[in-house]
């Protein structure tokens, strides 16, 4: 077993004259969850079908647990479990003989088709609905049924695409639950446009954008890719807005609900230094100076004009 269970070397593809990805290079490990962000349209969908062996990409290469992808597909595909965006579930069918029939598809042998999806049903909280036709379920436990497919054959890589899509907000954290803890045992590839999803879901994130990849790290280097632009400070004795509002480098000055000031600023990384000599100087008894992180939109901005101004 190598060090990855997928790698991608140089990754291109072009329909007819514009390339939809350029240079893809990603490698993932044994577990956790791996967020593949992008805007509509940067070539998320595009770099999936190319992984799931569902597209054939122009140059490049795809290995699956050390083995290649267009060398070997058949042997590629079976560490691989897959939930496109609209899950292709057969409405007519029962929970129990759709489930049957994903076994059979995916070579489960016979004997063990039953004892299969008893425990998918499990891990997927539907066993309550076995008997159940698709159609009379839930957005929330199509979706619970659209993942039990995908690993009801033990897949090493499950790749999952737009997964919370459509989703009301108690689904969508029943969902990310249920994400969490398959990634427990296996890699798992989510892909979204919605910043908010990758980052409660997510241990490290890819973004495209272009057809590029234009971030590669772990969620928490991602919320820290742009440097704070406004603080939250607290004090006893504070002065008038506009005294703080003058201070060079300060945009805005805004007063909370709880008394507690929130400085925009620009330009400067020593607006708290300012901030903290000032309040000693004047007797605001300052007892709090907090940082605000960017916010996750304006990261993906910043990322995604850095490359394509």
């Amino acid at each position: 077993m190598g060090q990855y269970i997928v790698r991608t070397a140089h990754l291109y593809h072009r329909y007819n004259r514009q390339w939809a990805i350029q240079d893809i290079n990603i490698s993932i490990g044994h577990t956790g969850v791996l967020g593949l962000l992008g805007s509509n349209g940067a070539g998320k969908s595009t770099t999936m079908n190319i992984l799931c062996g569902v597209l054939n990409q122009t140059t490049g290469k795809v290995y699956i647990d050390d083995t290649d992808l267009q060398e070997y597909p058949e042997k590629a595909k079976r560490l691989l479990g897959f939930l496109p965006q609209h899950a292709p579930l057969h409405l007519d069918l029962t929970v129990d003989e759709y489930l049957t029939y994903c076994a059979h598809i995916r070579d489960i042998p016979a004997k063990a088709v039953k004892s299969a999806v008893a425990a998918v049903k499990d891990k997927c909280g539907v066993t309550a609905f076995g008997k159940r036709l698709l159609s009379n379920l839930s957005g929330g436990y199509r979706q619970r049924v659209g993942i039990a497919q995908a690993i009801i054959h033990k897949p090493k890589l499950v790749v999952l695409d737009e997964p919370t899509n459509g989703l009301d907000p108690i689904q969508i954290k029943e969902v990310r639950h249920l994400i969490r803890e398959i990634a427990e045992e296996r890699a798992v590839i989510f892909s979204s446009h919605i910043l908010s999803e990758v980052q409660a879901t997510c241990n490290e994130i890819r973004m495209i954008e272009g057809g590029q990849i234009v971030f590669s790290d772990t969620m928490e280097a991602f919320n820290n890719y742009i440097l704070p632009n406004s603080m939250i400070v607290a004090m006893d004795n504070p002065p008038a807005m506009e005294e703080l509002a003058i201070i060079p480098g300060v945009n805005k000055v805004e007063l909370l609900h709880d008394q507690r000031i929130r400085i925009h600023f620009s330009g400067s990384s020593t607006i708290s230094q300012q901030i903290v000599h000032m309040s000693v100087a004047h007797d605001w008894q300052l007892n709090e100076v907090t940082p605000e992180k960017s916010s996750l939109d304006e990261i993906f901005a910043q990322l995604s004009n850095r490359n394509f101004k």
